[in-house]
């Protein structure tokens, strides 16, 4: 347990922006792209990254898409949205009216066309590597994520089929599945926009933080347990981080909830490289400021990607003449954290 980050903003969406992608404004490559980037891919069938968000009608994180952009980065890098309703995933499943051998022969001629010109650019590279992905995700993408292949002991131990996390429970289940099979990043978003349907807790503040811990707490034990006895903890990075903490202050009402608190957040860790056990870093007695071991975002993103076995000053990508890197020019390893 990490007690002593703060943040730099106390609205959501550049907070979201910090904690994502380094940087409280829009447009800069993620932490799964930059790992994405630095780690290649295992599976060529699935993509690198992939994002799970709420499906219970309180829509995508504030900021959107923006939270797993690849920026500046290769189109291929960016997070690939697994829609919570309906088909996860546009146009996956071919047309009907359609033959496979006219699909590879559409898709060849298509990349014959992309490649006349002399030179070819980042972007039409990147757009030619998405059609031939997409067309091998056809296969591996609907099998990934077919949980009806879990026994029901397993779909137990996640709580599928539970009122209170079902949702929840398939989204982790489906992470280990792509885990499994070679996927570098998956994120999950618990909670939507709407204040009241998130952890946005103004209002009501102990309901609202039960009503997500029912949600959350079995499934993410469980995938913990699954990764474990599957001999895949060890080689995996668990991360469960918000964006900021709570005021130690009551906001009015008949029920009362908390504000915005930057001054002071907590994020767990477990799984590579994790030293089980820390308790690192300490609030002052209010709980409204860290005091003790301060660790701001950057030094958050340099203990993750320190874990996934990289130096974050030497993880960087030219653009606009200088290198850029997830920490910027910050960033130091939180060493007490690391096995």
């Amino acid at each position: 347990f990490i007690h002593s980050l703060w943040s730099e903003s106390n609205n959501h969406s550049p907070a979201l922006f910090m904690m994502n992608t380094g940087v409280p404004r829009m447009g800069l490559p993620s932490v799964g792209s930059w790992v994405t980037y630095g780690l290649g891919s295992v599976n060529e069938n699935l993509p690198g990254f992939v994002v799970m968000s709420d499906p219970k009608g309180r829509g995508l994180p504030k900021g959107h898409t923006l939270n797993w952009t690849n920026g500046f980065l290769p189109g291929a890098f960016q997070g690939t949205w697994l829609k919570p309703t309906g088909d996860p995933i546009d146009n996956l499943k071919r047309a009907s009216d359609v033959s496979e051998k006219d699909q590879e022969a559409s898709l060849e001629l298509m990349t014959k066309l992309n490649r006349l010109k002399t030179e070819t650019s980042a972007d039409l590279e990147a757009r030619i590597k998405s059609f031939e992905l997409a067309y091998r995700m056809q296969s591996a993408a609907p099998e990934a994520m077919d949980i009806t292949k879990e026994n029901k002991d397993t779909h137990e131990l996640y709580g599928v089929g539970r009122k209170e996390c079902d949702h929840f429970a398939k989204q982790c289940l489906v992470a280990r599945r792509m885990v499994e099979r070679g996927v570098r990043f998956v994120q999950i978003y618990s909670g939507g926009m709407d204040n009241q349907l998130s952890w946005d807790g103004h209002i009501d503040i102990k309901g609202n933080h039960q009503g997500f811990a029912d949600e959350t707490d079995r499934p993410v034990a469980a995938l913990l347990t699954d990764l474990k006895n599957k001999g895949l903890l060890d080689s995996t990075l668990v991360v469960w981080a918000g964006e900021f903490g709570r005021l130690p202050i009551s906001q009015p009402g008949a029920k009362p909830g908390r504000d915005h608190n930057p001054h002071a957040n907590t994020a767990w860790l477990a799984g590579a490289g994790v030293k089980g056990g820390v308790s690192y870093g300490a609030t002052d007695e209010f709980g409204f400021k860290a005091v003790e071991n301060r660790a701001d975002t950057h030094d958050f993103h340099a203990t993750l990607l320190h874990l996934l076995g990289f130096n974050h000053e030497k993880l960087t990508y030219l653009h606009n003449g200088r290198n850029y890197r997830l920490t910027d020019v910050f960033g130091k390893v939180i060493k007490p954290v690391v096995a």
